[in-house]
C-alpha cells in the first residue's frame, strides 16, 4: 500500500511539473518576409499556438515590418477569408505583444506615430532577455 501511495504521488507530481511548463512556454515569432502568403502562415501558426494557451509574441522585422504601419495593407487568404494584417490585429487584441525591431524605424521614413496603436518598437537588451528564458521557442519566418 505504502508504494501505492508513493506511485501516486511521484505520478502527480510529475503531471504538476508537466502542466507548471505548458503553462511556462512562449512561442517567439519573428517575422522578416515581406511575402504575404508566408506572413499569413505565420499569424496563423501564432494564432493555433494562442489557441492551444501557448504565449505568444510577434518581432516584425524588415519588410515584414510593414505590416505594423496604419495605412498598410495585406491581401486575404482562402480559406480563413482574413488577411495576415487582419490575424495580426485579431491577435493583439487577445494581448499578444507585437513590436516592430529597434532597427526598422530608424532606417525608414517611418516614426512611432506611424504604427498602429499598441504595436512598438522592440528593446535589444530586453529581446535578449526574453529570447534566453526557459521554456521561449523560437519561430522564425
Amino acid at each position: 500500500m505504502k508504494t501505492l501511495i508513493t506511485l501516486y504521488a511521484v505520478l502527480f507530481g510529475f503531471a504538476g511539473f508537466v502542466n507548471a511548463q505548458a503553462d511556462t512556454e512562449s512561442l517567439f515569432v519573428v517575422l522578416t518576409s515581406d511575402d504575404a502568403e508566408t506572413q499569413m502562415m505565420a499569424m496563423v501558426l501564432a494564432t493555433q499556438s494562442l489557441n492551444k494557451d501557448v504565449s505568444v509574441r510577434i518581432l516584425l522585422c524588415s519588410n515584414a515590418g510593414d505590416l505594423a504601419l496604419k495605412g498598410s495593407e495585406s491581401p486575404i487568404f482562402a480559406p480563413a477569408d482574413r488577411s495576415p494584417k487582419q490575424l495580426l490585429m485579431s491577435l493583439m487584441d487577445q494581448g499578444v505583444r507585437v513590436e516592430v525591431c529597434g532597427i526598422y524605424l530608424p532606417n525608414r521614413d517611418h516614426t512611432e506615430a506611424d504604427l498602429i496603436e499598441g504595436i512598438g518598437t522592440a528593446a535589444p537588451p530586453e529581446v535578449a532577455e526574453f529570447m534566453k528564458q526557459e521554456g521561449v521557442r523560437y519561430f522564425t519566418f
